[in-house]
């Protein structure tokens, strides 16, 4: 029987270099991203599944951008034990308390999650595959915490009505808000300023974003690299 009570945790180095050392109680455990673990204690057991069942799992790989497994990180003895976890990208790590709610995860930002906490596969619609964000996204739902990385840093913002995010700087937000695309000006302004399409959000709730792309980054090292 798994213990469900709250994971203590605590995030080093961040905002920067940030990763996640959980520990876990008697009993407890934690869902994590493959490859998310760093180190862990040697008594923790580790398992291998099917993230939120086999055709969850294909979703969320072939048409959501994630890896079809995750990782169990289970604390079988009597003792607290420790699992260190991070992200492949540098820059800061949220945790987020769900209190009920239900939030999406934009690809690549999940890190992990806790008991209590449901994780599924949501329709984006074709708005979020034109702006390259894929079709599906991780949602989570319960009473637990979420664990998230993004590239840089991370700000938390509420919106009440439309607000615009250019692409690849959302990280996760509320279920309620609609995701749309659009031009960022007229036409000529949208491709020569270099801006191109954006995410168009509508409704209320809380969003997080990250403050660096991996797209931005290639773009930037390409010229460069002969």
């Amino acid at each position: 029987m798994f213990n469900k009570s709250a994971i203590k945790y605590h995030i080093e180095h961040n905002p920067a270099y940030a990763f996640l050392v959980i520990e876990l109680d008697p009993n407890q455990n934690v869902i994590a991203e493959a490859g998310a673990m760093i180190s862990m204690d040697a008594d923790i057991t580790m398992t291998t599944q099917f993230s939120g069942g086999l055709i969850s799992g294909l979703i969320r790989k072939y048409l959501g951008g994630e890896s079809l497994f995750v990782n169990v990180f289970q604390n079988k003895t009597y003792k607290p034990l420790n699992v260190v976890l991070s992200q492949p990208v540098i820059g800061d790590i949220e945790v987020l308390k769900l209190e009920g709610k239900t939030v999406c995860l934009q690809p690549g930002a999940y890190i992990a999650h806790g008991g209590g906490v449901k994780m599924g596969v949501r329709w984006a619609g074709f708005a979020s595959w034109f702006a390259g964000e894929g079709l599906f996204k991780l949602q989570f739902s319960g009473n637990g915490r979420v664990m998230f990385g993004g590239y840089g840093g991370i700000s938390k913002k509420a919106i009440n009505g439309e607000f615009i995010v250019d692409s690849s700087h959302l990280l996760a937000y509320d279920s309620g808000i609609k995701m749309g695309v659009a031009l960022s000006g007229n036409f000529l302004s949208s491709f020569f300023s270099g801006e191109g399409f954006v995410n168009k959000l509508k409704g209320k709730g809380v969003i997080y974003l990250q403050s660096r792309t991996t797209s931005g980054l290639v773009k930037f090292l390409r010229p460069k690299i002969r």
